[in-house]
């Protein structure tokens, strides 16, 4: 095999009309739209009826959207019965994911005409799957799925802490949901797409790109970045630390990209919120930390800080618990995976890849007896 296309590294493997990733202007569009200006101005709705539909909603567009998905966030009662015999120290990855397959076992997609039906669906359903088991897990509650809330992110958090959100935190869960949605032909997206490509139903594609996003080299860096700096007590500290596991070699999770080269065009918008709610908390000592830790990897390393990093804190400062990061990333990136999911179908082909074979060459059989 040659050196690059491990990985698939360099390898074009399809089309898109949905996504640019590292291309002109400032790296990262969607449908033709700047990441800049959609977490800027838009909602996450907005976005979302722009990767799944095409274009942007008009104002009636997006009050009928917003409506239909609050219609649909009661979950089935013996989905609720599958989420409280989950262990409370699951991997709430896997909690997504078997909360996806039995929504589908129990709402199975017929065909691809109920397709956006079901993709609503999922829309609803995931903030409402992640903190029902949460509660139920932790205290016992049983919560009521449903709310009076108008986006996804501010249902999230009034689900979680069961009580109004702040305005500032629903404005920074827009603006995260909108930085994940989308990241062209990434891990996750790629298998949602290849097993659409068979023509499986959209419960199996999700699961299957859940399951993906679930490994730590995809969907877990902001969670690995929490857990490295809520250590440090200060900046020098967290300096002195970080010499030393570069030194040792370690792997700093949250840097780095496979295709971005000088900077994630995602990180300056959401390192811009997770300063202005250290200042709501009055926060000294993790966004400095952080801070820090990004200038002293680019002064060693010469590496950036990617969309994961900056959303630590972020997520921290809004009372998330940690492991909870990664579902958010599902709840975001669902939009993406079934926008790829439905262009795959629009012109579909089977993927099916081929290898470089490494092993022996054809060899002759002998019984077994002969075997030495």
């Amino acid at each position: 095999m040659a050196e690059n296309t491990a990985g698939l590294r360099g390898i074009t493997a399809g089309e898109t009309a949905l996504c640019t990733v590292g291309q002109a202007g400032t790296g990262l569009t969607y449908c033709g739209y700047d990441i800049h200006d959609l977490a800027e101005h838009a909602t996450f709705e907005e976005v979302a009826h722009l990767l799944l539909y095409g274009e942007l909603p008009t104002a009636a567009q997006l009050a009928s959207y917003q409506e239909r998905l609050r219609g649909l966030r009661e979950l089935p009662p013996p989905l609720r019965e599958v989420l409280e015999r989950i262990p409370a120290n699951a991997h709430p990855m896997d909690v997504m994911r078997t909360g996806c397959s039995m929504l589908g076992n129990l709402e199975t997609e017929a065909g691809f005409g109920e397709q956006d039906h079901h993709i609503d669906r999922m829309l609803a359903t995931f903030p409402g799957i992640i903190t029902y088991w949460h509660r139920f897990a932790s205290d016992g509650t049983r919560i009521d799925t449903d709310s009076d809330e108008a986006s996804i992110g501010g249902h999230f958090l009034r689900l979680l802490h069961g009580s109004t959100p702040d305005p500032l935190h629903v404005k920074v869960m827009h603006a995260s949901l909108i930085l994940y949605a989308e990241h062209e032909f990434n891990a996750s997206t790629f298998t949602a797409r290849t097993c659409a490509s068979t023509l499986s139903d959209i419960h199996s594609c999700i699961t299957g790109a859940i399951g993906t996003l679930r490994g730590p080299l995809h969907g877990g860096a902001n969670e690995a970045a929490m857990a490295m700096i809520e250590d440090w007590q200060t900046p020098d500290e967290a300096e002195t630390a970080l010499m030393g596991m570069l030194e040792r070699k370690e792997k700093i999770m949250g840097f780095g990209h496979a295709i971005y080269r000088t900077s994630d065009p995602r990180n300056a918008i959401i390192k811009e919120w997770s300063r202005k709610l250290a200042e709501q908390v009055g926060d000294a000592r993790l966004y400095p930390v952080s801070e820090r830790v990004e200038a002293v990897m680019q002064r060693e390393k010469g590496l950036f800080c990617n969309a994961d990093f900056f959303h630590a804190s972020a997520y921290h400062f809004m009372g998330i618990p940690t492991p909870l990061f990664t579902p958010i990333f599902v709840m975001s990136r669902l939009t993406g995976w079934a926008a790829h999911i439905k262009e795959q179908r629009a012109n579909n082909r089977i993927i099916r890849p081929s290898a470089d074979y490494t092993g022996p060459e054809l060899r002759e059989w002998l019984p077994i007896e002969q075997r030495g």
